[in-house]
C-alpha cells in the first residue's frame, strides 16, 4: 500500500461507525470488524483481569493500542501496563507503554490471534503476548520479541493447558486457569 492509501484507510477507520454489538480493529492497514464476544470469552478476560494486582497495573479492556509504522490499531481483549506508563488522554495507548496483551480466541479470530497479531505484537516490542484458546483449552505465553514487520516473532513460547497455572512473572502472578470455560473444538489450527 502507498502512504496515501494508508492515510485514507486510517481516516476511514477513524470515522467508521461501528454497529452496536460489533468491534472494529485496524490490522496492518486492513479494517476488520467482528461480532462482540460471548460470555465464555468475557468471563475468561474478567478472570485474568481480576488476578492481576490493580495497585501497580492498569488492566484495560476495549482499549485501542497504537503501533507506529504499522498502520495498526488493534483492540486486544486485555491491555496491561504499569500504572503511570501512559496517563495521557485519548483512545490510544502506545505499544511501547504496554507490558502484556491478552487475546481470547474466538471462532473468527483464530488466524488473526495466532498469526497476524503474533507478528504485529512482536514487531511492536510487546514483552508478553498471552493467547487464551477456549476451543483447545490452552494458554500460549509468548515473550522475548524480535524482528520487525511481518517477520517479527517471539523467541520464547510456553503452552499450558487449562487447569495448570501459567507463570506470568512480568506482572507478578501465576495465572489460575482452573475456572476458564471451554468451547467445542473448531478443527484445524493455523
Amino acid at each position: 500500500m502507498t502512504t496515501v492509501d494508508d492515510r485514507r484507510v486510517h481516516e476511514a477507520f477513524e470515522n467508521l461507525e461501528v454497529p452496536e454489538g460489533f468491534k472494529a480493529e485496524l490490522i496492518r492497514g486492513e479494517i476488520v470488524m467482528m461480532a462482540g464476544p460471548d460470555k465464555v470469552h468475557n468471563r475468561i478476560v474478567q478472570a485474568v483481569q481480576d488476578q492481576i494486582p490493580p495497585g501497580g497495573w492498569d488492566r484495560l479492556q476495549t482499549q485501542d493500542v497504537a503501533f507506529p509504522g504499522e498502520y495498526s490499531e488493534p483492540q486486544p481483549d486485555l491491555v496491561v501496563l504499569e500504572v503511570g506508563a501512559d496517563d495521557g488522554p485519548g483512545r490510544l495507548v502506545l505499544a511501547g507503554a504496554v507490558t502484556m496483551l491478552v487475546e481470547v480466541v474466538s471462532k473468527t479470530s483464530v488466524h488473526r490471534d495466532y498469526v497476524e497479531k503474533r507478528s504485529l505484537y512482536a514487531a511492536g516490542g510487546i514483552p508478553v503476548y498471552l493467547i487464551i484458546d477456549p476451543f483447545e483449552a490452552k494458554c500460549l505465553v509468548l515473550s522475548e520479541p524480535v524482528g520487525s514487520g511481518l517477520s517479527a516473532d517471539y523467541q520464547s513460547e510456553r503452552t499450558r493447558k487449562f487447569g495448570d497455572s501459567v507463570p506470568l512473572p512480568w506482572v507478578g502472578i501465576d495465572l489460575d486457569t482452573s475456572r476458564f470455560g471451554t468451547l467445542p473444538p473448531l478443527g484445524a489450527r493455523p
